[in-house]
C-alpha cells in the first residue's frame, strides 16, 4: 500500500500545490507572467497596442532596444546544489514519505555542463519578440533597413541575437554567424567594468546583510521547517539556499519544458511569496536602489541611449538617411534593472529590508514584473509633422512591450527636449570613470557600505 500511496499522492499534491507559483519566480519567470496574452498566441501584440499607437503625422526614425536574453538553463553552481540536495533525498527517502519519495525518483537531467546557456524555448522567446517589433513598427523593419546588433559576450546573450535576427526573416537576415553581433561588455555588463560596484556590492558580503537576514528570519523559517516535514528532515539539515534550489527548479521546470515539477509540490503560494522576496531583496540591494552605485554604474549606457537619438534627431534636421534606424542590445537583468532604476522606475516609498516583509506585500518592485526572461525596454524615436519645434521630435517608452508612464508628465510620450531636459543631470554629470573609481583615504581604498 505504501508505495501506491506515494505515487498515488503526487498527481494531487503536484496539481494543488503549484497553482499559481509562477508569479512569483522572480528574474526566472517566464515572459508569460507579463504578458498573459501569449501563452494563446505568440505573435499577439496584445490589448496594449492600440494604446502604443501614435498619431499619424508622426514616423518613427529610430528604434533602440535593450533586451534581457531568452530562457535560460541553471547555472553550474545551482546545478550542483540541486544534484545535492536530490542526492540526499534519493539516500534518505522512505516510501513512507510521499514528497521525498517522489523526488527521489524524479529524473535529475541537468548537468554543469549547460551551465546557463540558452533554452530551446529562449531561441522561440527571441524569434517571437523579433516578429512582434517588426509587426509594431513595419516601416522601420521594412527591408533593407539597417540593424544593428550587439550583445553581451555570454554565450546566452550571442544565442538570443542570433535567434532574435532569425525571427526576422529574409529581409533582415545577416546570416547564421554569431560573430556578426557585435560584442559590446563595455555597455552590456557595465557592472562588470565598474570598480567600485564590484568592490562595494559584488565582492562585499556585508553588502547582501538584508538578504542574509530575511534567510534567517521567521518567514523563510517557516518555509524551511514545512519544506523539512514534507521531506521527512530535520529542519537542521536544509538552509535557505537549498529550499530557493528546490523553489527555482519549480522554475526552470516550467520555464523550460512547460511542466509542472513535482519540485512545485513543496511549496503554496504563500510560501512562494516568501521565497519572491528573498530574491526582490537580492535585486534590490545588488542591482536596484539598494546603494546608488548599482544604477549609477548604468549611466554608460543611458548616456548612449541619447547620443543615438542626438544622433538621429541632428541627421533628421539635415534631412539625412538615419544611420542607425535600429539598434538591438542583448545584455542581462542585470543590465536592465539598474537602468531602471538610474530612471527612477518601480521605487518604493520605504527601502526592501529583511523586517518589513508584511508592509511591502503591494511593493512597486517585483523582479519578475520587471525584468522577467526576455525582458525588454524600448525607446521610440518619432518625427511629428505639424508640430512646432519643440514638438517635433518624440519619444516613447515600452517596458515588455507595455507603454510606459514619464515621471515629468504623467504620459506615454514626451518630447524629446523635455525628455532630456528631465534627465539632464544624468546626461551631463554621470561619468562613468569618476562614479567607477575606487575613493581612497591616505592611499587606502574607503568602505562606503
Amino acid at each position: 500500500m505504501a508505495p501506491c500511496r506515494a505515487a498515488c499522492l503526487l498527481p494531487l499534491l503536484v496539481a494543488v500545490a503549484s497553482a499559481g507559483l509562477g508569479g512569483y519566480f522572480g528574474t526566472k519567470s517566464r515572459y508569460e507572467e507579463v504578458n498573459p496574452h501569449l501563452a494563446e498566441d505568440p505573435l499577439s501584440l496584445g490589448p496594449h497596442a492600440a494604446a502604443a499607437r501614435l498619431p499619424a503625422a508622426c514616423a518613427p526614425l529610430q528604434l533602440r532596444r535593450v533586451v534581457r536574453h531568452g530562457t535560460r538553463y541553471p547555472t553550474a553552481g545551482q546545478i550542483r546544489r540541486l544534484a545535492e540536495l536530490h542526492g540526499r533525498l534519493r539516500r534518505a527517502a522512505a516510501p513512507s514519505c510521499p514528497a521525498a519519495a517522489a523526488l527521489a525518483a524524479w529524473p535529475m537531467w541537468y548537468e554543469e555542463s549547460l551551465d546557463g546557456r540558452l533554452a530551446p524555448r529562449g531561441r522561440r522567446d527571441m524569434e517571437h519578440l523579433a516578429r512582434r517589433l517588426a509587426a509594431r513598427f513595419p516601416a522601420l523593419f521594412a527591408a533593407r533597413r539597417r540593424l544593428a546588433l550587439a550583445s553581451s559576450s555570454k554565450h546566452r546573450c550571442l544565442q538570443s541575437g542570433a535567434a532574435f535576427r532569425r525571427g526576422l526573416g529574409p529581409s533582415l537576415s545577416l546570416g547564421a554567424d554569431e560573430t556578426e553581433i557585435e560584442v559590446n561588455d563595455a555597455l552590456m555588463r557595465f557592472f562588470d567594468h565598474c570598480d567600485k560596484f564590484v568592490a562595494f556590492v559584488e565582492d562585499n558580503d556585508t553588502a547582501m546583510y538584508q538578504v542574509n537576514a530575511f534567510k534567517e528570519g521567521p518567514e523563510m523559517r517557516k518555509v524551511l521547517e514545512k519544506v523539512a516535514s514534507a521531506l521527512c528532515l530535520p529542519a537542521s539539515e536544509l538552509n535557505a539556499d537549498l529550499v530557493q534550489v528546490a523553489f527555482l527548479t519549480c522554475s526552470y521546470e516550467l520555464a523550460i519544458k512547460n511542466v509542472t515539477s513535482p519540485w512545485c509540490s513543496l511549496f503554496s503560494e504563500e510560501d512562494a511569496k516568501v521565497l519572491e522576496y528573498l530574491n526582490d531583496l537580492k535585486q534590490y540591494w545588488k542591482r536596484g536602489y539598494g546603494y546608488d552605485i548599482n544604477s549609477r554604474s548604468s549611466c554608460i549606457l543611458f548616456q548612449d541611449i541619447f547620443q543615438q537619438l542626438d544622433k538621429a534627431v541632428d541627421e533628421s534636421r539635415s534631412s539625412k538617411p538615419i544611420s542607425s534606424p535600429l539598434i538591438v542590445q542583448v545584455g542581462h537583468a542585470e543590465t536592465l534593472q539598474p537602468l531602471l532604476a538610474l530612471m527612477g522606475y518601480f521605487k518604493d516609498a520605504e527601502p526592501l529590508q529583511a523586517n518589513n516583509y508584511i508592509r511591502q506585500a503591494h511593493r512597486k518592485f517585483r523582479s519578475g514584473r520587471i525584468v522577467p526572461y526576455a525582458a525588454n525596454l524600448v525607446f521610440v524615436l518619432y518625427h511629428c509633422e505639424q508640430k512646432t519645434s519643440k514638438e517635433e521630435y518624440q519619444v516613447q517608452m515600452l517596458l515588455n512591450e507595455k507603454p510606459m508612464l514619464f515621471h515629468h508628465s504623467n504620459e506615454t510620450i514626451s518630447t524629446y527636449a523635455d525628455l532630456k531636459s528631465y534627465y539632464k543631470d544624468i546626461l551631463q554629470n554621470c561619468h562613468f570613470e569618476e562614479v567607477c573609481e575606487l575613493p581612497k583615504v591616505n592611499g587606502t581604498v574607503a568602505d562606503e557600505l
